[in-house]
């Protein structure tokens, strides 16, 4: 029997562990997730690399 996970299931679920045991913060998990749909290719993956996109535009002109 073959299971198939997604790689955004998988990586949600790291993420979610490393909160769990405070091996992370919550905004360093937050980067993990984002950078999770982008890696996986979901059909987040769009405005979530434009989110980035938009926020490392909006610090670097600060």
């Amino acid at each position: 029997m073959l299971i198939t996970v997604s790689t955004a299931l998988l990586f949600g679920a790291i993420t979610a562990a490393l909160v769990w045991f405070k091996r992370v913060s919550g905004g360093t998990a937050l980067a993990v997730w984002l950078s999770g749909f982008t890696a996986a290719s979901t059909g987040l993956s769009g405005p979530v690399n434009d989110i980035i996109a938009s926020l490392v535009t909006a610090v670097s002109n600060h």
